[in-house]
């Protein structure tokens, strides 16, 4: 048991490990070198259990007879760990824990927070490999991208958000007359919650407690029950950096230890990515219990569209990111691909090209693999769902893949049991289509033909989502006024896909509330105090005349 209550209603540890370095402790212990690759069947080794991470402390739940949930590799279809579910009553100690952390966190400097947090910057790009190839097995994304992007990109966003914590929480003064004024400050909210993903874990954890952290909040991360594993690490290089006892918590579980958190009245911003019908019960829940600050990141059905004066070689290229990387687990997806009705077959013979000479599927920890499974058996079995539909309900006519095409997978690593589905082209497909209307969250993409601009502008806006949107031509002037015309958040001209740090990321309609990234991002984790101060005479309108 971890930890109790005395009769006084003190807290008590039990059996729990504190970290003050580094590593002296480490909730994963590998049986292979990370010098080198190593392929799958070698790790069959099941990695210790994940504890929570609470305190400062890791240890497993406080339940007597506490429950586990099993990470899977869905490349071979293996557990990989066994993770502690948190309790109420774990819970209820990660946001004591948050709360007390945060009387003394959100009186430290931006420059004492922003030391920090660049300190944890460096050890995670120390560990950059160790950490990707740990997101490589807990989510089936080839190596080839957690390296390049997930780990990189999320100490991206951390180091921008230490370095703009320095001047973008300043105030104003504005001078009202001559013996008065007014001035804001921007206060940090108290304890945070991040509910993450399971396709991007440790880039969307740094998303969320990135900026939480540099205003000044304390933060409670719970990662998704599906790829849990690196948000432990995290907390390991945070506390390494020195972040004190409190201020970042793990705690693991499914949907109900998200929904607890989001009733919770000590809790003050909840930051969720996630399904459109989880988003709005997230939504509910935080304005029932205590009307707490929100941000929503949720699904997408984003338009790509090809006017015919575009390079279709780019647009090719681009297509196949917006629709196979990561295994089209990805929210931005342009799965919705308009192109103009004179360039269709050679846009579709790029695309078939491509297929046929860039795919490369397999071990997901071999370098040159660029297309990995889908995440969980039951996901395969959603999306394969989607592709039957698209053959023999909708009638769509397949280009490439489908549920009979298998991926040619190398021999004797396990592969034949993971969750692989081959990249899959519907064409002559219309907006009516099931394909065409709902997020498949799979590598699927579905080719529609247009005549006019006015045409794809309105079809493309056929959709109470608006996550992303993208316009490929050589003509910016069309390019801009197609774009200036998009119901959408995020935008791209002649390109797909790039987020970076400095880019604010939000959606419209039922893609989210709220930004990711930028300073917008920032602005979203303070509060602002206005005092106005008169140093003259006040006009007392009740006085005794």
């Amino acid at each position: 048991m971890r930890r109790g209550k005395d009769s006084t209603g003190s807290l008590i540890r039990q059996n729990s490990v504190r970290i003050p370095s580094l590593r002296p402790f480490s909730p994963f212990s590998f049986p292979f070198s990370y010098s080198k690759h190593r392929p799958i069947q070698q790790l069959q080794t099941m990695f210790p259990d994940q504890l929570l991470f609470i305190d400062g402390t890791f240890s497993p739940s406080v339940e007597e007879n506490p429950t586990f949930f099993t990470s899977i590799n869905p490349a071979t279809n293996t557990p990989l760990a066994r993770i502690y579910e948190a309790s109420p009553r774990d819970l209820q100690y990660a946001v004591d824990a948050a709360t007390k952390a945060f009387e003394s966190w959100s009186k430290t400097t931006p420059i004492e927070r922003s030391r920090i947090l660049n300190k944890a910057v460096s050890i995670l790009r120390g560990r950059s490999d160790e950490i990707a190839r740990v997101e490589s097995l807990d989510t089936g994304k080839p190596f080839s991208e957690t390296s390049t992007l997930d780990v990189p990109g999320g100490a991206d966003v951390l180091e921008y958000f230490a370095g703009i914590c320095l001047s973008g929480l300043e105030g104003k003064t504005v001078r009202l007359r001559e013996k008065a004024w007014f001035y804001t400050t921007k206060e940090p909210l108290g304890v945070c919650v991040g509910i993450g993903a399971w396709n991007y874990p440790i880039q969307i954890a740094l998303w969320k407690c990135a900026p939480a952290l540099a205003a000044g909040n304390t933060f409670i991360f719970k990662p998704s029950e599906v790829t849990p594993l690196t948000a432990n690490i995290l907390a390991e290089v945070l506390t390494a950096a020195g972040l004190p006892t409190g201020v970042f918590n793990v705690v693991h579980g499914s949907g109900g230890v998200g929904a607890w958190l989001g009733n919770c009245s000590g809790v003050a911003k909840i930051s969720f990515t996630g399904q459109v019908e989880t988003g709005k019960k997230v939504y509910a829940s935080a304005a029932g219990s205590s009307l707490k600050n929100v941000t929503l990141e949720l699904g997408g059905k984003s338009p790509f569209i090809v006017l015919p004066e575009a390079d279709l070689s780019l647009a090719a290229d681009a297509a196949m990111v917006a629709n196979f990387y990561s295994c089209g687990q990805v929210c931005t997806n342009g799965t919705r691909v308009f192109v103009h009705s004179s360039i269709k077959s050679k846009f579709e013979n790029l695309l078939l090209e491509r297929v046929r000479d860039g795919i490369r599927a397999g071990d997901p920890l071999d370098p040159s693999v660029n297309f990995g499974p889908l995440v969980s058996a039951g996901h395969s079995e959603k999306v394969k769902g989607y592709i039957r539909h698209g053959e023999e309900v909708d009638k769509a006519r397949l280009l490439c893949g489908g549920l009979k095409r298998t991926l040619s997978l190398p021999d004797g690593k396990g592969l034949e049991r993971g969750f692989f589905v081959a990249p899959t082209i519907f064409t002559d497909c219309n907006d009516s289509m099931l394909i065409c209307r709902e997020e498949i969250f799979g590598p699927v993409l579905s080719i529609l033909t247009y005549e006019t601009e006015e045409e794809v502008v309105r079809r493309a806006n056929d959709t109470e989502l608006g996550l992303a949107a993208g316009v490929f031509t050589r003509d910016i002037d069309a390019a801009h006024r197609v774009i200036g015309k998009m119901n959408a958040g995020i935008c791209w001209i002649n390109t797909w896909g790039e987020s970076p740090a400095e880019m604010p990321a939000g959606g419209w309609g039922l893609s989210g509330l709220g930004f990711e990234n930028g300073s917008e991002a920032l602005s979203q984790f303070v509060r602002t105090r206005c005092v106005l101060v008169e140093n003259g005479e006040f006009p007392a309108v009740f006085s005794k005349s």
